[in-house]
């Protein structure tokens, strides 16, 4: 009897980048020999063949999953104000700790919740002209980059953007160009100052002269870009001078709206990892509020993206409980989390938690994608991204140990 030939490997979607691509082919052992991509091999590299072994720990003791879960509910049950932070998850994840936050009266925030704040607050005050992935790659003839290298944190961005059938300028701004972009990219104001570019470039499009070579710069700039099919505005919030990027980002939207009197322009913010944008149009579905918010049931809801920021409620000691949530990768506790607040980990099996004096908790969980199926949004918000797990294990997700969590506080 002939062998049956064997069946392709299936294409999965990578979760460790908000570009979620969709062409990724994972071996047996969680190898991508077909993806050239830096930051997918180093996140596949912290799993391990033994990951669905590892067991769950309170103060560094391995032990079984039912009394780490007993230990977990009896911190939540005896804090007044804990805190979920990291809320690095899946779609499934956040709903499922939201309804947990709400029985025990938590505060909500993202390890990326200085980016997300910041893209928030300029929404909000200004409002935006969006693109998409496949806006920039169907329409764009010119790609202006702001500030920013997005091939340091996403190495396939300019894979994702560009058509190789049509001519796209790519033109950096108040940055060197990017080594992974086309050798035709050309970069302005390299060492000039992020605000005073976009104070000038403000006062250009509105037809404000100005007489300096930064805004000969940029007058040039802007007549190219009256010029194009359609231009796209890229800029990444975390590399956004701190703690006023709001008010950059709010310039950039500005100077698109400006432009599209004229012209067609949008623009794309490189951010949402480790789940954060999944996170945050999850808590701002089920709430009408973004992430940084406290919930409870029977009290308002209560939204502050400055005093409810994950390191200043620390910092502060305005908390007496930690979840820290981290399922796509190893993340460390923060930095300014005392000894004396307890803490619950539901993080990566590669996870290594210090000895701290305050009990500690650390269940292993499933990172959507891997060891789980789950759903994304991707970086342009546009797209809801199914996963499919690469290999089967008995981790627990995010969302069953919240579920767990909710049956224990409930009589």
């Amino acid at each position: 009897m002939p062998t049956p030939p064997l069946e392709a490997p299936a294409q999965k979607t990578c979760p460790f980048c908000p570009l979620l691509c969709e062409d990724i082919v994972l071996t047996a052992s969680l190898e991508a020999p077909n993806t050239t991509c830096p930051r997918l091999a180093q996140s596949l590299a912290a799993f391990n063949i033994d990951d669905e072994g590892t067991k769950p720990q309170i103060n560094g003791k391995s032990t079984d999953l039912p009394t780490a879960l007993s230990e977990a509910s009896r911190i939540l049950e005896q804090s007044r104000r804990p805190l979920f932070a990291g809320m690095a998850t899946d779609i499934t994840g956040a709903r499922a700790l939201y309804e947990l936050a709400a029985h025990t009266g938590a505060i909500l925030d993202h390890m990326h919740g200085d980016a997300l704040a910041a893209s928030t607050l300029a929404l909000q005050d200004r409002g935006a002209f969006f693109t998409t992935l496949s806006e920039i790659r169907s329409r764009a003839d010119l790609i202006v980059i702001i500030a920013c290298e997005p091939s340091r944190r996403y190495p396939r961005f300019y894979e994702r953007v560009l058509n190789l059938r049509h001519n796209t300028d790519i033109v950096f701004v108040g940055c060197n160009p990017d080594p992974a972009a086309s050798a035709h990219a050309k970069a302005i104001l390299q060492d000039a100052d992020t605000f005073d570019i976009l104070a000038l470039w403000s006062a250009l499009t509105e037809r404000r002269n100005a007489h300096t070579p930064t805004a000969q710069a940029l007058q040039t700039l802007h007549e190219r870009i009256q010029t194009a099919h359609y231009t796209a505005f890229i800029y990444e919030p975390a590399t956004l001078p701190a703690p006023h990027a709001a008010l950059a980002i709010e310039a950039i939207n500005r100077i698109v709206k400006t432009i599209n009197r004229t012209a067609r322009a949008g623009a794309l913010a490189l951010t949402g990892d480790d789940g954060a944008l999944s996170v945050n149009q999850a808590v701002t579905w089920l709430s009408g509020f973004p992430l940084r918010t406290r919930i409870a049931y029977g009290l308002p809801l209560d939204h502050d993206p400055h005093r409810y920021r994950t390191e200043d409620l620390l910092r502060r000691k305005e908390t007496d409980a930690l979840l820290w949530i981290s399922s796509f990768g190893p993340e460390p506790l923060p930095p300014s989390l005392t000894d004396d607040v307890p803490a619950i980990v539901l993080g990566h099996p590669g996870t290594t938690v210090d000895a701290r004096k305050a009990t500690t908790v650390f269940i292993p969980v499933a990172t959507p994608g891997i060891d789980s199926n789950g759903h994304l949004f991707r970086v342009d918000a546009s797209v809801v991204v199914p996963l499919a797990a690469a290999r089967d294990t008995a981790l627990p997700t995010v969302a069953s140990i919240a579920s767990e969590l909710i049956r224990a506080r409930r009589p």
